[in-house]
């Protein structure tokens, strides 16, 4: 069986070693004679793989005493609605940093429930650099501001965690979460889909600061409301089961490589290989790639660039699935190519990638 190099922005390419695991745990989960996705949720069995995930997240993120960690379902799509739903409480208004696609939609959804205020935007600049701190025009009355820490569609991200003063701050982390340490007591609220870094389609991570529950608005579903799910330990309705068991395993594995710091190392220097690919290709004479994100905003999980003549994206797409390097094909919205390197992709991945690029341009450049 031979492996693609898959560049998928969600879901996205899980470590080898824990799909090996998965694969020979299927039918019989260390002598329990059955699988994971065969046991009842409240059996001792998966009450121990549950307790073993939280504990290895909240141990790689080191989460603060302060904050709940919540398995959920539904997506940071559904977090859209989820988090305001929990977190608007007495207050009319949120405020939001608009760096692409992402940060709208959650915008759209927000404006269901409260007044939404776009305090920084990306868009006057083409979604090409983060609006500078000094330009945001915050509310000290605002519920909390939102922020999308990495744009999977665009490829911004934030260089660091920006200061809002005394307002919660709540960010979607779900295409940079675990990709390196992040300082989460300077967070009210952290949410994320989990399938880019920490496993399948189905889990949704949140972190929340417990001074922030009990919230939430009468509409709210309880199966939704922060402070039932965390009085519940996740278990108020059936959790997606499988999907935790894999992250656990994923867990494991980050420890296994060095943990966070480790992780941080490896994705900035697969993302400065392609990027240093893009920037000699649009200095030359000839060259045929270009990125247009500011170079202090490039995001390391998700790299977008195109060619400068779209009609050879299809070629190049085409000789580079024949290689085995699949799914680096741009969003829809934005066209083009995006290679997303999360942390399962290998550093072989990237120079594979690159020395494509390399004999494309010798051909047609």
């Amino acid at each position: 069986m031979t492996r693609v190099y898959n560049f998928s922005a969600g879901p996205a390419a899980l470590p080898e070693p824990v799909l090996q695991q998965a694969a020979a745990e299927m039918l019989d989960w260390q002598g329990s004679g059955m699988s994971v996705m065969e046991m009842s949720h409240r059996g001792p069995q998966f009450m121990a793989i549950m307790a073993d995930a939280m504990a290895r997240l909240r141990a790689l993120l080191q989460v603060p005493a302060d904050h709940e960690v919540l398995f959920m379902q539904g997506g940071a799509l559904g977090e859209n609605a989820i988090v305001p739903m929990n977190l608007l409480g007495e207050h009319r208004s949120i405020d939001f940093i608009d760096t692409g696609e992402w940060s709208r939609k959650s915008m759209q959804e927000a404006a269901k429930y409260a007044q939404v205020n776009v305090a920084a935007s990306s868009a006057d600049n083409g979604d090409t650099r983060i609006p500078a701190r000094e330009t945001w025009r915050l509310d000290p009355q605002a519920a909390y501001v939102h922020i999308c820490s990495n744009e999977t569609i665009g490829g911004l991200e934030y260089p660091d965690t920006p200061d809002v003063g005394t307002v919660p701050l709540v960010a979607d982390m779900s295409s940079s979460i675990l990709s390196q340490p992040v300082d989460v007591a300077r967070y009210g609220l952290i949410y994320g889909g989990a399938q880019k870094n920490i496993g399948p389609a189905g889990l949704t991570i949140v972190i929340v600061r417990r001074d922030l529950l009990g919230r939430a608005l009468p509409c709210t579903p309880t199966a939704f409301n922060y402070r039932v799910v965390a009085d519940n330990g996740s278990m108020y309705n059936t959790p997606p089961t499988y999907a935790i068991y894999i992250a656990g395993l994923v867990f494991r594995w980050i420890e296994a490589q060095g943990g966070l710091p480790a992780m941080a190392a490896r994705n900035a220097e697969k993302a400065a290989l392609l990027y240093d690919a893009l920037d000699r290709s649009a200095l030359e004479r000839g060259g045929l790639f270009v990125t247009k994100v500011a170079r202090e905003c490039r995001s390391r999980m998700n790299v977008t660039f195109h060619l400068r003549d779209d009609t050879l994206t299809a070629a190049f797409l085409a000789g580079a699935e024949a290689r085995g390097l699949v799914q680096l094909k741009g969003h829809r919205v934005v066209g083009g190519l995006r290679a997303s390197l999360y942390n399962a992709m290998p550093l072989a991945g990237v120079q594979a990638l690159v020395a494509w690029m390399a004999e494309f341009e010798a051909r047609h450049g």
